[in-house]
């Protein structure tokens, strides 16, 4: 293997190890504020119970998710520097934006969370609750603003080999942010509330802490309903944006051979880009144009649109993106069933959905990075659509060998994390939630 793709690789496991962390964290700042507002609303004391245990979890995410993270940033001076020469000025403004205004907020005031609950006031507690939710979006707002610069680039030229920034909001502001945005913030909501609604089914089941349980159960299910219905108008918006900004995307996101009207959006198949055929699909007449265009006879344009070699690899882009939706529309199902069990007051009587939110608690993080592979394999051949490719983006003086033995490193590493990560995890909730009401 070269070094574009061993770099490739690399930077695949580094972001999406990382990826792990920063949808739990915006889902449980959510519910952290709901619950320390009750607390503060109410003063009951399971509230501050439910808080303290839910910010144990926060600690430990957020500290994995710093660590992880900055390996990234490095990740482009060394492995991409090509890219950071090229397209640096532009992009380096984002993350330092995310450093300077939201990562520094995040931290003081998580800081505040760990060790302050009898050292500041109730009032003061909840806004530090309200500021590291503010702070996490924000740190996310900034990232996916440089992230989707690389997929819609707006507001630079390129002057004597190197993209200027000569439009600050429409850089910040570019065509595909908001759709982006949205949908991976109601995905971390997803994730955040069915990561807790699990853990607390859990709890339930072994029969401990079960009062406090199954108050944050209600709550996490009430934000997991609401959310996975909503992913599907963000999730929809965000495929009407593509299709218009990046068709050939769409086209191999779909495995659409051929331009046409009316064209069918595909529910499953084994695309054979040699042979160009979609074998044992199945697939809905005209339902593709009527998402897409909401016009059920819209033309779609196909594969047979674009030069071979600007289109990404298929298989993976296809198979990401429907196990994506599959994944999307499981929780949509489980969000129906939860509404009925709310409202029948049913939520903790059956073993069985008890279970079954235990073992989907892991699904959402599957979502989302199969989501987040089929967006930026899907972006290829280019690291910045349409300016630079992945291929002209790699540090040019650093041999395989070199990219190889760092990706073992960092292999072993992440494995070792993660081992820590699973282990204090079940050692948090091992623990449940008796002892807790003194904080921290």
């Amino acid at each position: 293997m070269d070094a574009v793709l061993l770099s490739r690789i690399q930077f695949g496991i580094n972001a999406g190890f990382h990826f792990i962390f920063p949808p739990i964290t915006l889902g449980l700042t959510l519910l952290l504020v709901i619950v320390e507002t009750r607390y503060y609303r109410t003063r009951d004391e399971v509230y501050k119970i439910i808080s303290s245990f839910l910010v144990k979890i926060l600690a430990l995410v957020f500290a994995l998710g710093v660590a992880t993270g900055i390996v990234l940033e490095f990740a482009f001076g060394t492995n991409w520097a090509n890219y950071s020469r090229m397209v640096g000025d532009i992009f380096g403004a984002p993350l330092a934006a995310e450093g300077i205004f939201a990562f520094f907020l995040e931290s003081v005031f998580i800081g505040v969370l760990i060790w302050g609950r009898h050292r500041v006031s109730p009032r003061a507690y909840m806004i530090s609750a309200v500021l590291v939710f503010l702070a996490s979006h924000l740190s996310g707002l900034w990232i996916i603003i440089a992230n989707s610069w690389m997929h819609t680039p707006a507001g630079y030229e390129v002057v004597h080999g190197r993209a200027v920034l000569v439009d600050v909001m429409a850089a910040v502001l570019n065509p595909s942010i908001l759709q982006r945005f949205s949908h991976t913030v109601v995905g971390a909501w997803i994730t955040g509330s069915l990561f807790t609604a699990g853990i607390c089914a859990w709890l339930i089941l072994k029969g401990r802490s079960t009062v406090p349980a199954k108050k944050m159960l209600v709550t996490a299910l009430i934000i997991f309903s609401a959310s996975a219905v909503l992913q599907f108008g963000t999730g929809h918006a965000h495929a009407v944006q593509v299709t218009s900004t990046s068709p050939e995307r769409m086209a191999s996101y779909e495995a659409l051979w051929k331009t046409q009207k009316g064209a069918p959006m595909s529910l499953f198949g084994l695309p054979d880009e040699e042979a160009r055929v979609t074998h044992f699909e199945l697939a809905v007449p005209k339902l593709l144009s009527l998402l897409v265009h909401f016009d059920p006879e819209g033309t779609v344009q196909g594969l047979d649109g674009f030069p071979r070699d600007s289109v990404p690899p298929l298989l993976p882009v296809y198979i990401t993106y429907h196990l994506m939706i599959a994944l999307g529309s499981l929780f949509a199902a489980m969000a129906g069933l939860s509404v009925l069990f709310l409202l029948l007051k049913r939520i903790d009587r059956y073993r069985w959905y008890l279970w079954l939110l235990v073992l989907a608690s892991p699904l959402p993080l599957l979502a989302n990075e199969v989501g987040w592979i089929s967006a930026e394999i899907g972006r290829q051949p280019w690291a910045v659509y349409g300016v630079l490719k992945t291929a002209e983006a790699v540090s040019i003086n650093v041999p395989a060998s070199h990219v190889l033995a760092s990706l073992i490193m960092f292999a072993f590493i992440y494995i070792t994390l993660f081992l820590f990560f699973v282990l204090y995890l079940f050692r948090i909730v091992g623990k449940g939630m008796e002892g807790i009401s003194s904080g921290y």
